[in-house]
């Protein structure tokens, strides 16, 4: 791919560059007097016709392929940019393949935002967070994982004449059904963000299938950023580990800024829990946002909620669904509306959510259903 190039009727209109695109080379593109964003795969590769390589590689290659295609077009199927409450998706409009190369073309969108979203006000906080779950809540009731949630992947805007900022939701390469992710050694993603239970099944661990990668992966990566967009930092760990995913599934709990009000300290707490059933869903995410105090930034730290007496082992296929030691007691929340760029909501605010974490016996945990 280079400049001046049409590929499936677009035409190159910049030089083609690998900056932030991972497995990926872009570039900027036209067609019927429209700009897009077409991306280039740099693998799975067809096999060409009368091309080396035995037929069983062959045939390993085709259903490779065959199955990289079937999760791109299923995501495209499922998540489309005219469905209701999708104005904060930026989703591909075209996937194809030109010879052995797959393709995939987004509208080209202004990617300018803002940097350190933890400058805003508690208010402007709420409303970004707002709109980054609300996003995700449409991705997790149609049973999709983002995959690669983390600020690369999110644009902070604020449209002209707007009050607030919205986050707008990009890049579902790595997308994937709830409980079918790619192999291990095809599925992608960010090791920085990535759950415990996805950072097991990619280093190998036999105990972790692939079922257990649920939308509930997402849930962590979504306690992380929002402890980033409210601090402007990752929630400390030892520095021993090469992530966070790595802290927890080594018992090594991770910890919440004390600036944060004790209830969203509980709350991403339970976010990143090792155990991806004890992790609340995304309507319990926004259900606390409700809460006025959410999102503010104490000048003094605030009480650390009770922890569990001993950390609890990362959870393991062999032992069956484990149940979590801290419990997460969501208020009662009615279901949100699309969020659009809309910095508020039309449902009746609940009570401020009510998190224990009070210490808790082994076998004494709540019955929490996993999401």
């Amino acid at each position: 791919m280079k400049r001046g190039d049409v590929i499936g009727g677009y035409r190159v209109v910049s030089d083609p560059t690998n900056a932030d695109g991972g497995k990926c080379v872009w570039a900027f593109a036209e067609k019927d007097g429209r700009e897009y964003f077409l991306k280039r795969f740099l693998e799975p590769k067809r096999p060409r016709e009368g091309g080396g390589g035995s037929a069983a590689s062959r045939r390993i290659r085709l259903e490779t392929c065959r199955e990289f295609e079937e999760r791109h077009r299923s995501i495209m199927k499922r998540l489309r940019p005219d469905a209701g409450g999708a104005g904060n998706l930026v989703l591909a409009t075209d996937f194809f393949h030109a010879g052995s190369t797959y393709y995939k073309v987004t509208e080209r969108i202004d990617t300018a935002g803002l940097e350190k979203p933890q400058s805003l006000g508690p208010k402007q906080r709420a409303v970004l967070l707002r709109t980054l779950a609300t996003s995700l809540r449409l991705l997790h009731d149609i049973e999709v994982v983002h995959g690669d949630l983390k600020p690369a992947n999110v644009l902070v805007q604020r449209r002209e004449g707007a009050a607030f900022h919205t986050a707008k939701l990009i890049d579902f390469d790595d997308s994937y059904l709830s409980g079918r992710p790619p192999a291990r050694e095809d599925i992608a993603g960010d090791s920085l963000y990535g759950a415990p239970e996805w950072r097991r099944y990619v280093q190998g661990d036999e105990s972790v299938e692939g079922g257990q990668l649920t939308t509930a992966v997402d849930v962590f990566a979504l306690g992380l950023m929002t402890h980033v967009y409210l601090t402007g930092s990752l929630p400390a760990h030892d520095s021993r580990f090469g992530s966070p995913a790595d802290a927890v599934n080594a018992a090594d709990p991770l910890a919440v800024d004390e600036r944060l009000g004790t209830s969203t300290q509980a709350l991403l707490t339970a976010m990143t829990s090792a155990d991806p059933g004890a992790r609340p869903t995304v309507d319990d995410f926004l259900a606390a946002l409700k809460d006025p105090e959410a999102c503010t930034l104490h000048a003094t730290p605030q009480p650390r909620p009770a922890t569990p007496a001993a950390p609890a082992p990362a959870p393991s296929a062999a032992d069956g669904p484990r149940r979590s030691r801290v419990q997460f007691n969501p208020p009662d929340r009615p279901h949100d509306g699309p969020a659009d760029d809309k910095p508020t909501d039309d449902r009746p605010a609940k009570s401020r959510v009510r998190i224990n974490l009070g210490h808790r016996r082994e076998g004494l945990s709540s019955d929490r259903p996993t999401p």
